[in-house]
């Protein structure tokens, strides 16, 4: 185990990478290398009822090392990334008491730029957001696109305007404040009690594609589809509107077949691997490993943490 000098500072080692590239087993390598604890920041895996969807670490992964915010959430509950940077940063102040290291694993961007950068104090109105979905539901997205691109083109441009949420969100700030959302976005870095260690895990795309594929078949064997049976009368909240249940639903309302709905999990499962490569790509602090290279991992840690 590597010796950590009390007199340092703390060590957030950040495993960053897409869905199905092998986060967790690497996680609990280095882990029980290190004798440290892990915190989640899959914002999929927060929430108890999706057990199945979220490929969640096993009973016995859980049981290999200790770890937070896996199963901590109800789907009822309203939760954010703004929640988590406060919940994350509470959390590491207990762990660091008694570590030196801790390791932070998932896929979520957000949650993750969230805790180690900070969220900007966004404007936010619920009444302008709700006349604004009306809106979007009446006089359709292409409008409120079109909206974003004269108020705020960086945004249009930097963001995935053809998510609603994205779109409402940029016209909410804007109504809210007369700002746009990017001024809100120029905001320094806030100050951690912490360094941080980023590494992301890769695979070449047809490896990578052929494990979500398989991780796809493996959660219906395991009875995903009954899950989402049993979620389908909540289908309707923000939790669950998300990739290997949407599909499912859908097929549920008999919008498609089931198995063109395993198909589009699959495909959109690939789809949301490279969007999370995308965000993860432009973060220029990130060393990069495959997912068998944990011993390599370890080293640049201990490299780290004996400066």
């Amino acid at each position: 185990m590597a010796v950590v000098n009390s007199d340092k500072k703390k060590l957030l080692v950040i495993i960053a990478g897409p869905t199905a590239v092998g986060k967790t087993s690497f996680a609990i390598k280095l882990a029980n290398h290190f004798h440290i604890p892990i915190i989640s920041f899959d914002s999929r895996q927060f929430y108890r009822e999706m057990k199945i969807g979220t490929a969640k670490p096993t009973q016995s992964e859980l049981e290999q090392a200790e770890h937070h915010f896996i199963d901590n959430l109800s789907i009822h509950d309203r939760y954010t990334s703004g929640l988590f940077e406060t919940d994350a940063l509470k959390k590491l102040d207990e762990l660091f008491e008694k570590h030196g290291i801790v390791l932070a694993v998932g896929g979520s961007g957000l949650y993750i730029n969230a805790l180690c950068y900070g969220i900007d104090d966004i404007p936010t109105n619920e009444n302008v957001r709700q006349k604004l979905i009306e809106r979007w539901q009446t006089e359709g997205l292409e409008k409120l696109q079109q909206e974003v691109l004269e108020i705020d083109p960086e945004f249009y441009q930097s963001s995935d305007m053809q998510n609603p949420r994205r779109v409402i969100r940029a016209l909410e700030v804007f109504e809210v404040s007369g700002k746009p959302y990017s001024f809100y976005r120029k905001n320094q870095n806030k100050l951690r009690p912490f360094e941080t260690l980023w590494i992301g895990l890769d695979l070449d795309r047809e490896i990578l594609f052929e494990r979500i594929n398989d991780r796809v078949d493996a959660m219906l064997n395991q009875g995903l589809f009954e899950e989402v049976q049993d979620l389908s009368k909540f289908k309707d909240l923000k939790a669950l509107k998300t990739v290997g249940y949407q599909e499912f639903f859908d097929h549920l309302e008999g919008k498609h077949t089931f198995e063109r709905a395993v198909e589009l999990v699959k495909r959109n499962s690939r789809v949301f691997a490279k969007k999370q490569l995308v965000w993860f790509k432009r973060n220029s602090e990130i060393t990069w490993f495959q997912p068998q290279n944990s011993d390599q991992a370890i080293e640049l840690i201990n490299q780290k943490i004996i400066k």
